[in-house]
C-alpha cells in the first residue's frame, strides 16, 4: 500500500491501491471483493464523513464511492454524506440540505471538499442489503477504465501519539508513561 493514502485512520479495510471503487457500509454485514481500493463502516454524519473524505481523497485511484445499507438512524450519515458531495457546506460549516443531527464538517477545508466533489462519483444505494446485487455492481464499476485523478492530495495528516517514559527512582512511581501529541517542550 502506498504510504501516502488513507492518512487518517479509522474503522476500513485497505485492498487494492489502484483500486477505483471505495465502499461505505452502513448498517450491512458485507465484505466486498478485494478488487475494492478500501472499504469500511460509516456511524456519524460528522467526524466519520471527515475520515472518509480525507482517506478517499488521498488515492487518485478512487473513482467511485459506494453506500449500502440502511442510514443510521439519527446521524443519516450516508445520505448526509450524499448532500455534502451534491451541496457542499455553508459559512457556519453545516452540510447543505443534510438530514442528519449534527451535519458539522470542522477539520477540512474547502480544498478538499472540492476535491471529493470533482473526484468522486457516488453510486447511491443506501437501503441496498442485496450482497449479491452490491457485489456485481462493484464489478462492473471496477471493470470501467478510469484514470487516476492526479496526485494524492493529504487533507489532514493525524500524527501518531508518542510516549515518554520518564525513571525517577525518587518517585512514588519508578517509571511514568507519558502519551502525548505533538514536540516535546523542554523547560528548566
Amino acid at each position: 500500500m502506498n504510504t501516502e493514502y488513507y492518512p487518517w485512520g479509522g474503522d476500513f479495510t485497505a485492498c487494492t491501491p489502484d483500486g477505483s471503487v471505495a465502499v461505505v457500509l452502513l448498517t450491512i454485514n458485507y465484505t466486498p471483493p478485494e478488487t475494492v481500493a478500501i472499504y469500511g463502516s460509516l456511524k456519524t454524519e460528522n467526524i466519520g464523513i471527515e475520515k472518509i473524505i480525507a482517506n478517499v481523497i488521498s488515492n487518485p485511484h478512487i473513482r467511485f464511492l459506494f453506500l449500502c445499507g440502511e442510514d443510521i438512524r439519527g446521524h443519516r450519515s450516508g445520505s448526509s454524506l450524499i448532500a455534502l458531495h451534491k451541496n457542499g457546506i455553508d459559512e457556519q460549516h453545516k452540510i447543505i440540505d443534510a438530514p442528519g443531527a449534527i451535519p458539522y464538517i470542522e477539520n477540512l477545508d474547502q480544498n478538499a471538499l472540492q476535491r471529493f466533489q470533482q473526484q468522486i462519483e457516488i453510486v447511491d444505494l443506501i437501503g441496498e442489503h442485496d450482497t449479491k446485487k452490491i457485489t456485481t455492481l462493484i464489478h462492473q464499476y471496477t471493470a470501467k477504465t478510469t484514470q487516476p485523478f492526479g496526485e494524492p492530495y493529504i487533507a489532514i495528516r493525524i500524527k501518531p501519539e508518542t510516549q515518554i517514559s520518564i525513571n525517577d527512582k525518587r518517585a512514588l512511581h519508578s517509571k511514568i508513561t507519558i502519551n502525548y501529541r505533538g514536540k516535546v517542550k523542554k523547560r528548566g
